[in-house]
């Protein structure tokens, strides 16, 4: 197969290549554009932004309205650096960037930030799209990045014309996303790229991802799909409040999710413990609930009495017959259920991933320290973040970190 070569880095407007079309790549595009370097986005799929317009079928969650110190505490061992990335392109940052292509925002409720309701992802990355070719930005779809060549070359794969050709950028940005919901692209094929130039990965694993419980055939039979409210879940000495669902394979929802890397660990680690603790009634007070529970007269099924006292209506006493310990009282039943979860869901299910390229990898810039000039931004990087806006915000604020350092590396425009 012949390859064509494209050198550029001695262009009197020095290239930037960006590789990979997701929300990391596409900003990290739009403000080095907008600074004036000539920039290309590289994407394997044939449409750009497709785990952007994925994650927004659930509800399209841009951002969240947390002060930037309590919005960085959510990046776990990362927070250090996202404390600098949010204060550089925060949450308010973000909302006048989609105000800029049209789409207004609001905060919802629980804080959370999202498009007003006529806006859809797809509108927002249509405008995006929009502004990026207004700008100049050349989109090259169906390109698969083969790996580095020399200093500073990136060899590609043209799939619709089955042809291969290095480009020489003065500066790449890579953002090819984590290993979470291959067929949009992110399917971490790109570590074997990285190690062949010493540049080691952090093994991927599912975050934000659902928790599989061995249920009784009775119990799936019974109860099927089924969610619980108002309830706390607890992992470790975290505890999470909101909604489950109880599924056939396990437990979901935004609770689960955000315990996911305790639970990894406690899988991990093993020991007689079932992971998880779930509480049915938080908002009690002990005192009050052993009070109500004290009402119970003899005679009286458990389901009537939950439903009277308690508000506690099915599932919950098939949950309870279950899950709950022999010798266990009620009242460690409603606040501590046991959940034996067994594992977590395939990667492949998983909203996002952990691994990938470690900080010590590169520089507070995000610049490879074995590649200088290549740059990584969104998930490729080993960062993980509960659903609630974090995880699209830590994108952006990756995509924006870069833009900044190779505007600062590359030479002044004239």
């Amino acid at each position: 197969m012949p390859i064509s070569s494209t050198r550029v880095v001695d262009a009197p407007t020095p290239l930037v290549a960006v590789v990979g079309g997701g929300p990391a790549g596409l900003l990290a595009a739009q403000r080095l554009a907008e600074a004036g370097y000539q920039v290309r986005v590289f994407e394997q799929k044939a449409t750009v932004g497709r785990k952007f317009l994925v994650a927004g079928h659930g509800g399209f969650n841009l951002t969240n309205s947390e002060d930037i110190g309590t919005f960085a505490s959510h990046y776990g061992a990362a927070a250090g650096f996202f404390q600098e990335a949010l204060a550089y392109f925060s949450p308010q940052d973000l909302r006048r960037w989609a105000a800029e292509l049209g789409i207004a925002t609001f905060v919802g409720t629980s804080g959370r930030v999202f498009p007003e309701a006529q806006h859809t992802p797809a509108d927002l990355l249509r405008a995006w799209l929009r502004r990026l070719r207004e700008l100049g930005v050349g989109l090259h779809v169906r390109h698969r990045w083969l790996g580095f060549v020399g200093d500073n070359g990136l060899r590609f794969l043209n799939e619709a014309a089955n042809e291969e050709f290095v480009v020489e950028p003065a500066a790449t940005v890579l953002a090819l996303g984590g290993a979470s919901w291959p067929q949009t692209g992110s399917d971490g094929h790109w570590t074997s790229l990285l190690a062949a130039i010493g540049v080691p990965c952090q093994p991927f694993a599912p975050s934000n991802c659902g928790a599989e419980v061995g249920w009784s055939a009775f119990f799936k039979e019974k109860v099927g799909r089924a969610p619980l409210k108002n309830i706390a879940l607890s992992c470790d000495g975290q505890t999470v409040r909101g909604e489950i669902m109880l599924t056939d394979y396990g437990l979901e929802g935004t609770p689960v999710y955000a315990l996911t890397p305790a639970l990894r660990a406690a899988l991990a680690a093993g020991g007689p413990t079932p992971p998880l603790q779930l509480n049915l009634k938080p908002d009690l007070a002990p005192d009050e609930l052993l009070r109500r529970l004290a009402r119970r007269r003899p005679g009286t099924s458990l389901a009537a009495f939950l439903a009277s006292a308690l508000h506690l209506k099915p599932p919950v006493p098939t949950l309870l017959r279950e899950l709950a310990l022999p010798g266990a009282d009620l009242l460690s039943q409603l606040t501590a259920l046991p959940i034996p979860v067994a594992g977590l869901r395939p990667l492949a299910e998983a909203i996002s991933s952990a691994g990938g390229v470690g900080f010590a990898q590169v520089d507070e810039h995000l610049m490879l320290r074995q590649r200088p000039g290549t740059f990584v931004a969104g998930e490729m990087l080993d960062w993980e973040a509960p659903t609630g806006g974090y995880l699209l915000q830590g994108c952006f604020s990756t995509g924006a970190w870069v833009a900044q350092a190779i505007s600062g590396r590359l030479r002044p425009l004239t």
